[in-house]
C-alpha cells in the first residue's frame, strides 16, 4: 500500500473516530428525561428489528447453535412440523413445514424458483424485511400455484428485469427473511411434502445468467445477539439495533424519528455501546426500556385482549402499517413473523369470555356453530401456547392444535355444531377427539385462517369465544 493510500485510510479511521466520539458527547450531555423519552421510542421501533436478528442469527449465523439451518442464500427444508422442542420463534404454527432462506443480498439479488403445486394444497413465500415488514409474497394465494421464477433485489441493485423473470420483489433492507410454508394435510402426506420443499430452488443472479460471480461484500462481524429475558431490560439492546440499522438504508418516512434516536447514539453505524453510557444515562435509559414495556401491556390489555385490534394488525408491508410502531412492536412479542392479512388472520385467545386469563387450572369449551366454522379459501387451525415462553406445550397426545384437515375425525353436537375442549386433563374418553390439551399454567391460544375469505376479513364471520366451565 502506497503513502497517499494509508494516509486515506488513517483520514476515514479519524472521521469515523470523531463521528463515534461527537456522536458519545452528544448522547452523554442529553438530559435524563429527553433520553427516557427517545429511549422508549426507540425501544418500541426497535424491538422487532432485534428480536428477528435473533431468530435470523440463530438460523444463518451460529453454526454451532440448535437452531442452525443453513449458511445465507442458501435454502433449507424442513420436512415435518414444528414441536415443543423448537425454541428460536414464539408462537410457530404446527399446519405447515416450513423453508427458510437467509438472503444477504449486498452482492446481487437472488432468482427463487418455485414448482407448480396441485390446486388443493396451499403454499406460501413470506417476504420479510429486517424491519420485519411483509414487502411481498409469492403462492396459492397471491401468484396461483403454477411454477414459476422470482428475482429478489436488495435497495442498490439497478439491473434489468431477466427473461424468464416473473417479477421483481424488492427489499428495503440489505439481508431479508423468506420464510416457506408448505400445506401438510396429514402424517401420511409428508412425502408429497418433500416432493414440493425439493422443487424449490434457489441461486445467485450470476448463477441463473451464467455469468461471472461479482465481487464478494465484505465479511460481517456479527454481533451477539441478546436472550430473550435480556433483550427486555439490558441496554445493550441498543448495541443490536444500531448494528442491525447499519444494513437498512434509512427510509424518507422514518428521516426524524431516526435522527432523534441518533441523538442517543443510535445512528446506524453499529458503534453505540451501551458501557459507554454515564450511569445516570444508563439508568435514564433502562426506565424508556420499562416504559415500553408498559406501553405495550396497556396496548394489548386495552386493545388485543379486548379484540378492538386483532395480533394481524402489526404485520403487513410499510404502507399498511404507516408507522404504527407499536402494533409492530405488538406482533412481534406476540408471534414473530405473521402473515399479512389477506393471507392469514390471527384471532387470539389470552382471555376467556369473561375477560379472565387463560389457566390450565380451569377448563374451557370452544363451540362452531353448524355454519360458523372459520371461513377460508386454504385451512385454518386453532393452536395452544404455553406461558411465559409464548411455545408449543408438550402433552401426551403429542396433539398440539386443531386443524381443518382434522374434521372428519371430529365429533360434532346433535344441531352439527363442533365444540373443542381446551384444558389440562382429559374431558373423558368420548370428547378426546375434540381436545386440545393445555399444560397446568398459563396459556393462550391462536387461531390461524390461512386466505381468509371475505367475510372473515371485513368482519361479518366473528370467531367464538372461549367459555370456562367453571
Amino acid at each position: 500500500m502506497n503513502f497517499s493510500a494509508i494516509l486515506a485510510v488513517w483520514r476515514l479511521a479519524l472521521v469515523a473516530t470523531t463521528l463515534t466520539v461527537a456522536g458519545n458527547a452528544s448522547a452523554q450531555s442529553l438530559a435524563p428525561e429527553t433520553a427516557q423519552a427517545i429511549a422508549k421510542e426507540a425501544y418500541i421501533y426497535g424491538f422487532p428489528i432485534v428480536d428477528s436478528y435473533r431468530v435470523q442469527y440463530s438460523y444463518f449465523v451460529d453454526k454451532v447453535g440448535a437452531e442452525y439451518k443453513a449458511p445465507w442464500n442458501t435454502l433449507s427444508n424442513t420436512a415435518r412440523v414444528y414441536t415443543p422442542a423448537d425454541k428460536s420463534i414464539q408462537t410457530p404454527n404446527s399446519d405447515t413445514p416450513y423453508s427458510f432462506l437467509g438472503a444477504d443480498l449486498r452482492a446481487e439479488p437472488l432468482v427463487l424458483t418455485v414448482p407448480a403445486v396441485e390446486n388443493e394444497r396451499y403454499y406460501s413465500l413470506q417476504f420479510i424485511d429486517m424491519y420485519t415488514f411483509n414487502f411481498d409474497y409469492v403462492g396459492s394465494r397471491a401468484t396461483g400455484n403454477e411454477a414459476g421464477r422470482f428475482l429478489l433485489a436488495g435497495p442498490n441493485w439497478k439491473g434489468e428485469t431477466p427473461t424468464g423473470i416473473k417479477a421483481v420483489i424488492r427489499s428495503e433492507t440489505e439481508f431479508a427473511f423468506v420464510l416457506y410454508r408448505t400445506q401438510l394435510f396429514d402424517a401420511a402426506d409428508m412425502d408429497k411434502v418433500e416432493a414440493i420443499q425439493a422443487g424449490y430452488k434457489v441461486e445467485p443472479l450470476s448463477a441463473f445468467l451464467g455469468q461471472p460471480a461479482p465481487p464478494a461484500p465484505p465479511p460481517v462481524d456479527f454481533i451477539k445477539p441478546l436472550t430473550p429475558d435480556a433483550e427486555k431490560t439490558s441496554p445493550e439492546f441498543f448495541n443490536v439495533l444500531d448494528f442491525a440499522l447499519q444494513f437498512a438504508p434509512i427510509n424518507s418516512a422514518e428521516t426524524e424519528a431516526r435522527a432523534r434516536f441518533a441523538k442517543l447514539g443510535i445512528d446506524g453505524r453499529g458503534t453505540f455501546d451501551a458501557k459507554n453510557l454515564s450511569p445516570e444515562l444508563a439508568k435514564a435509559v433502562g426506565a424508556g426500556m420499562a416504559d415500553a414495556w408498559a406501553t405495550f401491556k396497556n396496548y394489548k390489555e386495552t386493545e388485543v385482549d379486548t379484540g378492538k385490534q386483532s395480533s394481524a394488525d402489526g404485520f403487513g408491508t410499510r404502507q399498511f402499517l404507516n408507522g404504527n410502531y407499536l402494533a409492530r412492536m405488538s406482533g412481534a412479542v406476540l408471534g414473530i413473523y405473521g402473515n399479512s392479512k389477506d393471507e392469514a388472520l390471527y384471532p387470539a385467545y389470552f382471555v376467556d369470555a369473561a375477560m379472565k386469563p387463560l389457566t390450565g387450572a380451569d377448563s374451557y369449551t370452544l363451540r362452531f356453530g353448524p355454519e360458523q366454522l372459520p371461513p377460508v379459501n386454504a385451512f385454518w387451525s386453532l393452536t395452544l401456547y404455553e406461558l411465559p415462553s409464548s411455545l408449543l406445550s408438550a402433552n401426551s397426545l403429542d396433539r398440539y392444535l386443531i386443524n381443518s384437515a382434522m374434521l372428519d375425525s371430529l365429533k360434532r353436537d346433535p344441531d352439527g355444531s363442533i365444540t373443542l375442549y381446551v384444558q389440562h386433563g382429559t374431558p373423558g374418553p368420548e370428547k378426546e377427539t375434540n381436545w386440545l390439551p393445555a399444560p397446568s399454567g398459563p396459556f393462550f391460544a391462536v387461531m390461524r385462517l390461512y386466505w381468509p375469505k371475505e367475510t372473515a376479513l371485513d368482519g361479518r364471520w366473528k370467531a367464538p369465544l372461549m367459555t370456562s366451565e367453571k
